[in-house]
């Protein structure tokens, strides 16, 4: 043992502890599977000692070995692909798909939560060897509160107004509101739309939040999520029978048309307010750059 066991000890026990930490399983339904988790807390124990190990070999100007720290870059990226490739592979199984955006958002989040471990490790061993153990544990502290907020993000509710309104038929067009969503031909598809379905409008609280909104890959979001969560009151091979969101092209709101078997509208709206803005998807359309021509 030397000055530095008990600072990459306690560097690797707290960023290991942080990836426990971001780690959860909720209503989205990933990682659910044990060997999932297995992958990803190894994959945060490596993130923790090398962001650990960088300081000590700083400071015995082993300067090679912190060129390891590109290495596990190159290699955390990989786990991107993995968890796109994964999840892609799941999704044609869905009833209602999660969509290529939510995927890539999901993809990119496991990635970036392994390089918040290797900072949060440097940081806590620079403050061990720097200063003193308890000032690392406050580092810890902070290290960790700043993940939670990292992770939180933004969520539909922060962006738009969620209302329960009425679906109706016009001869043959489904409309939520006054928002057409489609055409049902058939008399009894007709009436199980109408006992089984609810619909929503979503009412953007600014002008450049509605090309947010209006994203595909938005869209499916909300429906895959209120569909995981509350069920969904169809199969394969009914095509009429798919929930579906159509846009306002006046006003730039969208109706929302949900089949859920349990069916709870006070819960499904508070599943669409808490759908997370897929960072793919905003846009900031009212803020206009001046681009420069060289």
């Amino acid at each position: 043992m030397n000055e530095y066991t008990y600072p990459i000890i306690l560097g690797i026990l707290v960023g290991t502890a942080l990836r426990v930490f971001m780690l959860r399983t909720d209503y989205r339904q990933y990682p659910t599977y044990l060997h999932g988790k297995i992958i990803h807390l190894s994959l945060g124990f490596i993130a923790a000692a090398l962001g650990t190990i960088a300081i000590p070999s700083i400071m015995e100007k082993e300067f090679t070995a912190v060129t390891f720290l590109t290495l596990a870059a190159s290699q955390f990226r990989e786990v991107r692909n993995m968890e796109r490739n994964t999840l892609t592979e799941m999704d044609s199984y869905e009833l209602v798909p999660r969509g290529n955006t939510y995927i890539e958002g999901i993809a990119v989040a496991f990635e970036s939560r392994n390089y918040l471990v290797i900072f949060t490790s440097f940081v806590v061993t620079l403050c061990y060897l720097a200063l003193n153990v308890w000032v690392a544990l406050g580092a810890a502290v902070i290290c960790f509160l700043l993940s939670g907020m990292l992770m939180s993000g933004s969520k539909l509710s922060d962006i738009v107004t969620v209302e329960e309104k009425s679906i109706s038929f016009d001869g043959a067009g489904l409309y939520v509101d006054n928002i057409y969503i489609m055409n049902i031909g058939l008399p009894e598809r007709q009436e199980e739309i109408l006992k089984y379905g609810m619909g929503f409008v979503l009412t953007p609280k600014e002008f450049s939040v509605r090309s947010t909104i209006a994203n595909l890959g938005q869209r499916q979001a909300i429906l895959h999520d209120v569909s995981v969560t509350l069920g969904v009151f169809r199969d394969s091979g009914t095509p009429a029978l798919v929930p579906l969101i159509k846009r306002d092209l006046n006003d730039g709101r969208i109706g929302v048309f949900i089949l859920p078997q349990e069916k709870d509208s006070k819960r499904a709206k508070e599943i669409i307010e808490h759908v997370p803005v897929l960072e793919n998807a905003i846009q900031m359309p009212s803020k206009k750059g001046r681009r420069k021509h060289s």
